[in-house]
């Protein structure tokens, strides 16, 4: 039994199988996947995928990639969106210092309404992060979002940085990158992340694991994030994938 906590299975890359990818996840253990709304673009798709399968379910939010182009009300039509029975969070939101398509001012404003939102309607939130750890955890801590709690999606950073994530009310997430022969950190820290706060997700179709690096990523595989994962922390596989999915149906309370 397990779940997929951040897929995009909405993504054009499915757009000639989808409904195949999906049957093939489901063969392979997969009973529930949050599927990652996270702009104008990819809200509706990823709610119109929830609304057609009772085991999908979404998330609305707005990228930091996408955040120059945040206008006046689609937070308020976020907000709106988060009275939908198959939204589950908020996200993805947060930083992104590597791929240079917003300022940081920009991104810290947009970032912040979210937090801001959550905190409003009471839901959880799914971070992204990529080379930006202080300032997440600063943002965090300064926003309260340890009152909703949340998922650091793809988890990529030091233990030290982990470790504040969970002391704010946060479980920790490991896609393919834990899979990867030369991934130490990922495998050292998911060592160390209570059993209770882990979390495991494809983000399909980006990040497949080994051993089919190079292809696209689809949820399917999670279940060869699972297998790794398991390993790292001496659980048998169905047994760290029914505490990963008691853990999805905790933090997003899913059925």
């Amino acid at each position: 039994m397990l779940t997929d906590t951040h897929t995009h299975m909405d993504n054009q890359a499915f757009a000639e199988d989808r409904e195949a990818a999906l049957a093939r996840a489901y063969d392979n253990g997969v009973t529930r996947m949050i599927n990652i709304g996270f702009n104008r673009e990819t809200i509706p798709t990823s709610l119109q995928l929830a609304e057609q399968y009772d085991w999908i379910y979404s998330t609305v939010g707005w990228h930091p990639q996408d955040a120059i182009d945040m206008k006046a009300g689609d937070l308020d039509w976020i907000e709106s969106l988060c009275r939908h029975p198959k939204v589950v969070a908020i996200g993805e939101i947060g930083l992104d210092y590597y791929w240079d398509t917003s300022p940081k001012d920009v991104q810290d404003r947009v970032f912040r309404g979210q937090i801001r939102l959550a905190r409003k309607v009471g839901l959880p939130i799914s971070i992204h992060n990529r080379e930006a750890h202080g300032d997440i955890v600063r943002i965090l801590r300064e926003e309260k979002a340890e009152d909703v709690g949340g998922v650091m999606h793809c988890f990529s950073g030091s233990w030290e940085t982990a470790k504040l994530c969970l002391d704010m009310n946060f479980y920790i997430s490991f896609g393919g990158p834990v899979t990867f022969k030369n991934a130490r950190q990922p495998k050292e820290v998911l060592a160390r992340v209570p059993l209770d706060r882990v979390l495991i997700e494809t983000d399909a179709p980006y990040l497949t694991p080994h051993p089919l690096r190079g292809k696209r990523n689809e949820t399917s595989y999670v279940r060869l994030v699972a297998e790794s994962a398991a390993d790292i922390v001496g659980l048998p596989l169905e047994q760290f994938a029914d505490v990963t999915t008691a853990n999805a149906k905790r933090l997003f309370r899913l059925p």
